[in-house]
């Protein structure tokens, strides 16, 4: 089932409907819906939470200007969680941005953690 037959299910549910294809509250195209519905909610909910611990430039795209500034503290002795605080990314995204530049070996950065 697809989401937008989903929704139209629920919408049609939640709006005291019966909907038009099914016979029975536990038909299977309702049972889907209902599944994929809740399931849709607990990744919203799921995102929220991962969302509001994540710092506020996280997942975001890396400026040729920020890449400089990285490497710049990195190569001045910047610890990786003062450079993590500083651009306000995670500490496995400035590892992997110095992995990407080859001021750290993928190994280097696993050691870190």
């Amino acid at each position: 089932m697809d989401d937008l037959k989903a929704a139209e299910i629920l919408k049609s549910l939640a709006a005291g409907q019966e909907p038009a294809d099914a016979v029975m509250l536990q038909s299977p195209d309702v049972v889907r819906a209902l599944f994929l519905g809740a399931e849709s909610l607990e990744g919203r909910a799921r995102a929220a939470r991962r969302n509001g611990n994540l710092p506020r430039n996280a997942g975001k795209a890396w400026t040729p200007e920020e890449d400089q500034r990285l490497l710049a503290g990195f190569d001045g002795g910047a610890a990786v969680e003062v450079l993590a605080a500083t651009h306000e990314r995670t500490r496995a995204g400035i590892e992997a941005r110095l992995v990407k530049h080859g001021r750290l070996e993928a190994e280097q950065a696993a050691r870190l953690r």
